[in-house]
């Protein structure tokens, strides 16, 4: 079992990864693998609506974004965490969490969060513009006991945000305990449901 944390933040060791190093090592200790992939700092340019993904499975242009398609194809969940960049997420980010859930294989039925850092504000619209992208891609939210958000201009202002770290480490044991039962679930022979034909609403008058 494993979960991939993308870290969209382009400090590699910054509050946004001191955030999912709370989540990762919580998830660890409950015996899931994780992986934290910096993504804050590529050079990506934003989806071209060219559509050669739809038959290729993946970007017609070959960065990180297929790297991520492929690693959140193969994980088990997946943890996304942004810094606040004027009250929304990393336009970096942006970027390259558009082209990854438009090239996608399916990424349906896996647990994913979000999470948000930042030194004082923003963080609620951050974390509803990324929690989008799982709940249109049939994938299960998972929560905290508060919003999924930490404070902190860096990593080591972050460690004064006890409760932030709390949340973060109780979005792991949830993330874990989710997997788990998915796991188990299929084991027993209770597959998730299956995903209707697309049927997309045009209003012609």
């Amino acid at each position: 079992m494993k979960v991939v944390l993308i870290n969209g933040s382009p400090h590699a060791n910054g509050t946004t990864f001191r955030a999912l190093s709370e989540v990762a090592d919580t998830l660890q200790l409950n015996g899931i693998e994780t992986e934290i992939i910096t993504v804050g700092n590529e050079e990506v340019s934003g989806c071209k609506a060219c559509c050669a993904c739809v038959k290729l499975g993946k970007c017609v242009k070959d960065d990180i974004v297929n790297v991520l398609v492929e690693k959140i194809q193969n994980a088990d969940g997946v943890v996304v965490g942004s810094p606040v960049y004027y009250a929304s997420i990393n336009g970096t980010l942006k970027a390259i969490l558009d082209r990854v859930f438009f090239a996608k294989k399916s990424f349906a039925h896996k647990p994913a969060a979000a999470v948000a850092v930042a030194r004082r504000a923003g963080t609620t619209a951050t974390l509803d513009i990324i929690n989008k992208y799982f709940m249109i891609n049939n994938m299960p939210v998972v929560s905290s006991t508060y919003w999924n958000m930490v404070f902190g201009s860096n990593g080591t202002q972050a460690e004064e945000d006890k409760e932030g770290l709390q949340t973060m480490r109780m979005l792991g044991q949830n993330m874990a305990w989710l997997i788990k039962c998915i796991k188990k679930a299929s084991e027993t022979g209770i597959e998730p449901p299956e995903i209707e034909q697309k049927i997309k609403t045009n209003f012609t008058k």
